[in-house]
């Protein structure tokens, strides 16, 4: 048995673009694929913080430095020039794996730049004693 755990996210993510007539996709900087251990052409789930929709794609890597977040495709629909995301990618999981496995998130400001790279905690066992996870606005 496996199971879907989160494996990256890029919180807040500041949409630069939209390209309705592209074949599909997410085109991203490269670091910020990098930062978060994000593949080409990897399974990513888009969220649009301010619509609620949500859709999946694979993401491309755009030019390096640029902090290019943009919605090709169908995912043009998703939402617009502005807006805020999530962006995420799951891996399949087994049991063994999950007590070695953190997941690597960043959180962005608009100008998709890095502000935090919260250390979430291993995946174990829900108990009384787990820490809540600290959050920020």
């Amino acid at each position: 048995m496996t199971l879907k755990i989160l494996k990256a996210k890029l919180h807040q993510a500041t949409v630069t673009a939209g390209r309705l007539t592209y074949h599909g996709s997410l085109t991203l900087d490269p670091e910020l694929m990098e930062a978060v251990g994000l593949l080409p052409y990897e399974a990513i789930l888009v969220s649009n913080l301010a619509t609620g929709l949500r859709g999946e794609t694979y993401v491309i890597p755009g030019r390096r430095g640029q902090k290019e977040v943009e919605l090709n495709g169908a995912m043009a629909r998703l939402g617009t020039t502005g807006d805020r995301i999530i962006i995420m990618a799951f891996a399949q999981l087994e049991p063994h794996e999950l007590p070695d496995h953190k997941p690597r998130v960043a959180i962005l400001d608009r100008a998709n730049t890095i502000v935090e790279m919260p250390d979430y905690p291993p995946v174990g066992p829900v108990s009384p004693e787990l820490e809540p996870i600290e959050k920020s606005d």
